[in-house]
């Protein structure tokens, strides 16, 4: 089966490599009756893969069923899923199939499945090794035959972790795994989501279509998007409702973007999205450098003025020369401050060789802390991504671009 040819079906827009390879995966577990289970941040498109999973595979006359775990109270979920017996609990007036039931012989997509209580666990595992369940107020043992496909945006294994989720119902469920990539790890499909999300809104809307400046083209492909495809979409939709100037500039667009100075400025954000952020761009591997120069900076000050103590208690230079050491330790430099002249401020200390001042590009520092980031990890690249707070997909392209393999 063609990709292309999938993707205009199920209207998926992108030609990413981990987009392309979750779509294959996708198309060639369709025929099986596997589990499957789709991870992927929230707003990246999860919901079409489970009907590209279903509308390729046997069951596809049968019924599909999507439903949204997280937005069923925990009180009803056994009864939605399983259906239960007239008089069972207050409230039921009379016998009522569940979606398990219902979906006898098709696919069910359970989404946001982690959110599932961990007795509604028990009973989807059961499900998934025998077929069989049980109506909410009844003994009777029931069967299904139902594909399930499952959907999270959780760290699966920090809720298994945490006794939040069943290790054995995670392993069921996670038989085939689909990742859907980021829409920030996309950076070539942010465009033209946006072109084809002006498009549908003018034609909606009855408005001319929006465009952007190259400059509000690069702040758009440039940003994080935490919300992903989702909050690409919505702000899309806000500006051709809202900008009677149809050609949007930076400015314009940058006043829709929340959070913009912290994703500017990444290093100094602490709000949560930062808690699972993967660098993206090459700026911001280089605030990850400054950061690290800073901090080794000023463990060197701590470690050299603890020298120049012992040196001091030992006689080995003056009170005045331990003073003028210390200030020169804790006064900030000036950034118009020559070498020099920092040089200058620290008598009676002797080079063994001559200094060379070096004037270091972006490049050569960002090539430097990717060579002692794979150093330190012994060459595992995907540990020397963590470390950089970079994904591995722009850190195999660095490898490439330095020549570092």
């Amino acid at each position: 089966m063609d990709i292309q040819s999938v993707k205009q079906r199920f209207s998926i827009i992108g030609n990413t490599p981990e987009l392309n390879r979750a779509i294959d995966i996708a198309v060639q577990v369709a025929p099986t009756d596997l589990s499957v289970l789709i991870t992927g941040e929230s707003g990246v498109g999860k919901e079409s893969f489970p009907q590209i999973i279903h509308q390729f595979s046997h069951r596809k006359h049968g019924q599909y069923i999507a439903v949204n775990c997280g937005a069923i109270p925990e009180g009803t979920i056994d009864s939605e899923l399983f259906g239960h017996e007239k008089g069972s609990f207050t409230g039921a007036l009379a016998d009522r199939k569940g979606y398990f039931e219902v979906a006898d012989g098709g696919t069910i997509f359970l989404d946001e499945v982690g959110e599932l209580p961990l007795s509604t666990q028990a009973r989807l595992l059961r499900i998934l090794e025998s077929g069989e369940f049980l109506r909410v107020g009844s003994s009777k043992i029931m069967k299904t035959n139902v594909r399930i496909v499952a959907a999270t945006n959780l760290n699966m294994q920090e809720a298994i972790n945490t006794n939040r989720f069943r290790e054995d119902l995670y392993y069921r469920l996670n038989t085939v795994p689909i990742t859907i990539p980021p829409l920030r790890d996309r950076p070539d499909d942010i465009f033209r989501l946006f072109r084809k999300f002006a498009a549908d809104f003018a034609e909606k809307y009855r408005m001319p279509v929006i465009t952007l400046t190259e400059e509000a083209k690069s702040l758009l492909v440039n940003y994080r998007w935490p919300g992903n495809i989702r909050q690409l979409k919505n702000i899309t939709e806000q500006i051709s409702i809202i900008e009677q100037q149809r050609e949007i500039s930076a400015t314009v667009l940058q006043s829709y973007l929340p959070d913009f100075n912290s994703e500017k400025f990444p290093m100094l954000y602490t709000g949560h999205a930062a808690d699972q952020r993967t660098f993206s761009s090459e700026r911001e591997i280089l605030y990850q450098v400054l950061f690290d120069m800073k901090k080794d900076m000023n463990e060197l000050k701590v470690l050299v003025n603890d020298i120049m103590k012992k040196n001091k208690e030992n006689g080995v230079m003056t009170s005045k020369d331990f003073d003028q050491f210390s200030s020169f330790l804790t006064t900030p430099t000036p950034p118009e401050a020559s070498v020099k002249e920092s040089r200058s401020a620290a008598p009676n200390i002797q080079d063994t060789e001559e200094y060379v001042e070096e004037s270091y590009s972006l490049e050569d520092m960002e090539k430097e802390a990717i060579r002692k980031a794979l150093e330190r990890n012994a060459g595992k690249r995907k540990n020397a991504a963590t470390e950089l707070n970079i994904s591995e997909r722009t850190l195999y392209r660095k490898i490439k671009e330095y020549n570092l393999e």
